[in-house]
């Protein structure tokens, strides 16, 4: 009987040992994939890009395993092929995430779904036509990290930019937005960036469901005094599908531009306003009052707007700092 015991003392001994080197080794494998610490993830919002999706996820996904990245891709309401596409990798890959909208929501609608699902201290939107390079985010990745940067712009190659008004389009984004704001990055809507992800959320809510995210989002880091950088990256042509960007995207923009400068500082908007319509009131009423003709309607009316929409402009600045402060309260909680 003790030899019995025994044998079955060492038998369970070299099983628990079997188990835990097997358990070791098993760890091993997953943690580059698993870890709750991993640093970045890869964000992508796909809407119909099937064609481009079928070489691009796998390279996506063997470059992010290989570095212990996550992946996320949004599925904005597309009609073709691509939810079967990602669904293929979806089973075999823990690190790899799919979130699906019934309907098209928008690029700025799906990029907030993978936002709010992020985990990781970084994240860099990529997009699914294949024309970013996975080698210019690990590029940005080392930047990001060397300049304590809180977001980084991939800036695009001017050559790559042929279609003349989508063109025109972005030049008067540039054009308004510095006109209304300083601005120091050259590249607004660049779909390539690399955000802190804590500080990207606190400001969801600011920003639009459409394509003019991009160019928001920026302007509202460069409001709030974050660091903001660009990086130079190299874009590929788009080898198939179709660009959903218009002419009609880049007069959606401006007018995104104009709302988020309403929000953060209305007085930009109001004041010129403002003075122009005073002076014109004098201009246009102290001639006919030097020749004695009384006072001009039209000069009173001008005056009279002008200090009404001075008004208007600083209790926009109030309500905008009130909203400022309660931003920052609800990110603190």
């Amino acid at each position: 009987m003790p030899s019995v015991m025994r044998s079955l003392s060492s038998w369970i001994a070299y099983l628990s040992s079997f188990l835990h080197q097997t358990h070791e080794e098993v760890y091993k494998f997953w943690i580059p994939i698993m870890s709750p610490t991993s640093p970045l993830t890869i964000l992508i919002p796909a809407y119909n890009e099937a064609d481009s999706l079928k070489t691009l996820l796998p390279e996506v996904i063997d470059f992010s395993r290989q570095r212990g990245w996550s992946v996320i891709v949004v599925d904005d309401g597309s009609t073709d092929q691509t939810p079967q596409i990602l669904k293929e990798y979806s089973s075999e890959n823990l690190f790899y995430k799919v979130f699906t909208h019934k309907l098209n929501r928008g690029y700025g609608s799906a990029i907030k779904t993978g936002l709010r699902n992020v985990k990781t201290e970084l994240v860099v939107t990529f997009d699914a036509d294949g024309q970013h390079q996975l080698n210019d985010v690990e590029d940005m990745f080392q930047v990001i990290q060397t300049n304590q940067a809180d977001l980084i712009v991939g800036r695009r190659q001017e050559s790559l930019r042929k279609d003349f008004l989508r063109s025109l389009g972005k030049w008067l984004i540039r054009s308004v937005a510095r006109l209304l704001m300083p601005i120091p990055i050259h590249d607004l809507n660049s779909g390539l960036k690399m955000y802190r992800s804590s500080l990207v959320k606190k400001y969801l809510a600011a920003c639009p469901d459409t394509m003019a995210f991009s160019d928001i989002i920026t302007l509202v880091f460069v409001n709030y005094r974050y660091k903001v950088i660009e990086h130079p990256v190299i874009v590929n042509e788009r080898q198939s599908g179709k660009s959903s960007i218009r002419f009609s995207t880049a007069v959606d923009t401006l007018l995104e531009i104009i709302n988020i400068v309403l929000w953060f500082k209305p007085l930009r908007f109001f004041l010129p306003i403002s003075i122009a319509c005073i002076l014109f009131g004098l201009l246009w009423g102290i001639p006919i009052l030097l020749q004695g003709r009384g006072v001009s309607v039209g000069a009173m009316l001008a005056i009279v707007s002008g200090l009404i929409c001075f008004m208007i402009g600083l209790l926009a600045e109030q309500m905008s700092m009130l909203r400022k402060f309660i931003i920052e309260e609800k990110s603190d909680e």
